[in-house]
């Protein structure tokens, strides 16, 4: 080990006997010295500026938060920290998260003790664990989402302020009759702006148009 003194690990993880079970483990290896255990976002919260830590492995769900919070708050006092995620969630987005709270390595809990304590040393030599093309994988379709919310933007902006009234009183269930008297214009106008609205959207329906503004988060709600 050259000497120098073991890396200081913290373990985030809210069940304790887990947490305790990784602590015996790590400490197994003469490079590493596991020196607190946390359970939850804001026990991180109280350790971040009183431990010098060289790395956290941190379960990404907490009780009050996910790991990418803990470690936002480590990193508040320690940016130079290595984390490494442990955890059963196996999920694009949630990997996604950790790697941009800057996770060097993300492994799922079935993965064997001498694999984590090799990620936590590699981790802390600046080392990224995280496959290539997995990595690819997700910023690939990190991009994809983005471009589609790009997208989906562009059709609300296209929308008139009427246009706008009118999805947001179809979201509430009204029909093109109470819609008109509702903004007091003719059924016929009420009728030109769903068919506008609907080409904009590329919705097929009326319900459709609804279900998408709600899945784009933009369902208007002034009248």
């Amino acid at each position: 080990m050259s000497g120098r003194p073991p890396y200081r690990v913290l373990i985030v993880e809210d069940h304790q006997v887990v947490a305790e079970g990784l602590a015996a483990l790590l400490n197994e290896h003469p490079e590493l010295r596991v020196v607190a255990l946390a359970g939850s976002v804001g026990e991180v919260e109280h350790l971040a500026d009183i431990e010098r830590l060289d790395v956290v492995l941190c379960d990404f769900w907490l009780p009050d938060g996910t790991g990418a919070e803990a470690v936002a708050a480590l990193r508040a006092h320690q940016p130079e920290i290595a984390v490494v995620f442990l955890s059963a969630d196996q999920s694009d987005q949630v990997i996604l998260t950790a790697l941009e709270a800057g996770a060097a390595g993300y492994l799922v809990k079935s993965a064997g003790g001498a694999d984590v304590a090799e990620a936590v040393r590699r981790a802390v030599d600046g080392e990224i664990l995280v496959p290539a093309r997995q990595l690819a994988k997700l910023l690939s379709r990190r991009r994809e989402e983005a471009r589609r919310s790009r997208e989906h933007a562009h059709r609300l902006d296209t929308l008139t302020p009427r246009e706008r009234q009118i999805l947001g009183l179809m979201a509430e269930g009204r029909d093109n009759r109470d819609i008109a008297r509702e903004l007091s214009i003719s059924y016929t106008t009420v009728r030109s702006h769903v068919r506008h609205l609907l080409s904009k959207m590329g919705a097929r329906s009326k319900l459709e148009a609804v279900v998408r503004a709600a899945e784009w988060e933009s369902i208007p709600t002034d009248h």
